[in-house]
């Protein structure tokens, strides 16, 4: 079978399954593992994202509003691959290629089957699992591997009752600011945190600046989606021009953290247990393997400041 996957983390759940060489078409985000990025790119923003937080905010928005799109599909290039999937998601509209968003590029030019799936709770997240492994004709595979990960999330679990619990505001985007949503409130819940302005199985939404200040979380975590670690912390200045910011208990107590929201965060993949030991790693300071050197910072996966 050959597989396009304009999807990261779809592209991590094929891999994952033993099935990499099915793989020929990637999206513009898809970095893990690797070597993906050597297949030909499928896709690309439709405007630049390289401007500031409050800019691609006010862009999605204008587009959204005349119904321009967030992406360039490739049509051509799928169409060369001859692919017999081609796997979107369909959970949210910003943040990755949609079907909607190949049937404007000419969906009728790529002759395959197509699978979008959703990701709003962990238990979507394995059922995705689930059902491309089911389309790549891997059914057991994909058991087994939504066994493992339960069982990784259940061990973290585990070791975090043992501390503490304390308040934590995980931040999805700097400007303006959203509070995460999704499968983001059950990973804190497994690492032993009360999330708070953010909810389980609902979509990140925008909140005033000032909730932020009153809720006055024990930790702040700034994870913007689709930024890595450098790119994430750009957005300290943004978050510091609010006057309020030094009074913040996370920041006297020095409990901000930036995060790679792309990698982690907010990726429905195979980093999503990892991204649970991360958020007990910063809670908690338990560690789920060798600690790393005092200068790592769990291999460049987050930073205090």
């Amino acid at each position: 079978m050959r597989v396009v996957s304009l999807l990261a983390s779809a592209t991590e759940i094929v891999c994952a399954l033993g099935a990499d060489e099915m793989l020929v078409g990637r999206s513009h985000e898809c970095d893990n593992p690797g070597w993906v990025r050597r297949l030909p790119g499928c896709s690309e923003p439709a405007f630049d994202v390289s401007v500031s937080s409050g800019e691609i905010d006010a862009e999605v928005r204008r587009r959204l509003r005349s119904g321009e799109p967030l992406y360039r599909i490739h049509v051509e290039t799928i169409r060369d691959l001859q692919p017999d999937l081609v796997i979107t998601q369909s959970h949210c509209e910003v943040c990755a290629v949609t079907p909607a968003d190949l049937q404007r590029s000419g969906e009728c030019l790529i002759p395959a089957q197509q699978l979008a799936v959703s990701a709003s709770t962990l238990d979507e997240i394995f059922d995705g699992i689930l059902r491309i492994a089911a389309s790549l004709g891997l059914e057991k595979r994909g058991r087994d591997l939504v066994a493992c990960e339960r069982k990784r999330l259940r061990a973290v679990k585990e070791t975090a009752a043992r501390f503490r619990r304390p308040t934590v505001v995980m931040l999805e985007w700097a400007d303006p600011f959203f509070a995460m949503g999704n499968w983001g409130p059950e990973l804190m819940d497994i690492a032993n945190g009360e999330a708070l302005l953010g909810k389980a199985g609902e979509y990140s939404t925008a909140i005033p600046a000032e909730r932020l200040r009153d809720a006055d979380p024990e930790y702040l975590i700034v994870a913007p989606c689709g930024f890595n670690l450098d790119r994430a912390l750009r957005e300290q200045p943004v978050l510091e021009r609010h006057r309020w910011w030094p009074e913040l208990r996370a920041v006297r107590e020095r409990k901000v953290v930036f995060a790679d929201g792309n990698l982690f965060f907010n990726r429905s993949g195979m980093t999503i247990s990892r991204t649970a030991e991360i958020i007990a790693e910063i809670l908690h300071g338990c560690w789920f393997g060798p600690p790393p050197p005092a200068a790592d910072q769990s291999a460049a996966a987050y930073r205090r400041v």
